[in-house]
């Protein structure tokens, strides 16, 4: 199937890959009680979206030499470690970065910026051999899996900044620990969804709804965290 693809086509497809993330990004700020600037959420929703740019040429080259489930962990690293410093480079360095709650604020809005432009492509994709139909479903599973996903091991991170925001000399072991946790659990997520082959992909989502729950009672226990 080859649907032909207009300036309105064009239009729906980057509304559907960039609509769910902005509804997402509205939701997760307002768990920060003191509103980041608009310019700095901007620029680091535009850099999550640059990551992918920078994850597509490197995850390329890795599955030159691997395959299978050794590639789908490189691929999870590449864009955890990307989405991280999307955010480190253009948030963490501000003056407005000066509570724990930004840390998750900043690296949920890095995740959507890269979850919004990996949805436009997909979509695209979707559409050009699937038609309109299948393109809206996949949005719509995108919507609820994948752009999840990217916020959930986002804030495994940020949460790992945030519990070391006041003691610096520790930050760069939770980091560590932070981006390790979150490509472990980006790893699985893929495996399972490639190994159930669209087959009750929806139970696959069920622990990763679950891990949200678990992060927004983490953020209450984050905005209490004092010097």
């Amino acid at each position: 199937m080859d649907p032909k693809i207009t300036a309105t086509t064009v239009f729906f497809i980057i509304s559907g890959g960039i609509l769910p993330a902005l509804f997402w990004l509205w939701f997760w700020l307002k768990e920060d009680r003191h509103p980041e600037p608009r310019g700095v959420l901007l620029l680091t929703f535009f850099a999550g979206m640059a990551a992918v740019a920078a994850a597509l040429p490197i995850e390329y080259l890795f599955s030159l030499f691997s395959s299978g489930t050794i590639m789908l962990l490189l691929w999870a690293a590449i864009e955890e470690i990307l989405k991280y410093l999307a955010a480190r480079e253009t948030a963490f360095t501000k003056s407005s970065f000066d509570e724990p709650i930004d840390a998750i604020v900043y690296m949920i809005t890095a995740a959507l910026g890269f979850a919004a432009l990996e949805n436009i492509f997909f979509i695209f994709q979707s559409f050009s051999l699937d038609g309109p139909l299948l393109s809206f479903i996949t949005g719509n599973l995108r919507f609820i899996g994948a752009t999840l996903l990217h916020t959930a091991t986002s804030a495994i991170i940020g949460a790992s900044i945030a519990f070391s925001f006041f003691h610096k000399e520790k930050r760069i072991f939770n980091v560590i620990g932070g981006i390790m946790l979150a490509v472990i659990l980006h790893f699985f997520f893929n495996y399972f969804i490639i190994k159930s082959s669209g087959a009750n992909i929806l139970k696959i989502f069920i622990p990763l709804w679950l891990g949200i729950i678990i992060i927004i009672f983490i953020c209450e226990k984050i905005k209490r965290l004092k010097n």
